[in-house]
């Protein structure tokens, strides 16, 4: 299974970035879409998930601001990122994987395919 990240670049604070993420096979209902960053001397965080079933799972920093989608048809998940802040600059992983339960949703230990990241900057 190989994913593959789109979408990042530079914005301005205040500004809106949409990433996209395509997998390579099929995804099922037990596969779960999840959205992970890095910044730069940070540990790797999670940013928010979307399970089989659509329900949405955000870190606390972001929600209200992102929101995570899945096209099933297209094997695609997204990142809609609005108001977006300068500590919002990282890279981002999609990642997936299947049967992860909930109490996981937020380790990156419970996901066993990633894609490579796409960088985004928000200058302020």
């Amino acid at each position: 299974v190989q994913l593959q990240a789109s979408g990042g670049g530079l914005v301005q604070a205040g500004g809106s970035l949409r990433l996209s993420c395509t997998v390579s096979e099929r995804t099922s209902s037990s596969t779960t879409m999840g959205w992970f960053r890095q910044a730069p001397g940070k540990e790797r965080e999670f940013v928010a998930a979307i399970r089989g079933s659509g329900s949405e799972y955000y870190s606390n920093s972001v929600k209200g601001r992102f929101t995570i989608s899945r096209d099933k048809a297209k094997n695609a998940v997204y990142l809609q990122m609005n108001s977006l802040k300068p500590e919002d600059t990282a890279v981002y992983y999609c990642a997936a994987g299947n049967g992860i339960i909930l109490s996981s949703i937020r380790e990156g230990t419970a996901y066993a395919y990633w894609g490579q990241g796409t960088l985004v900057t928000v200058s302020s």
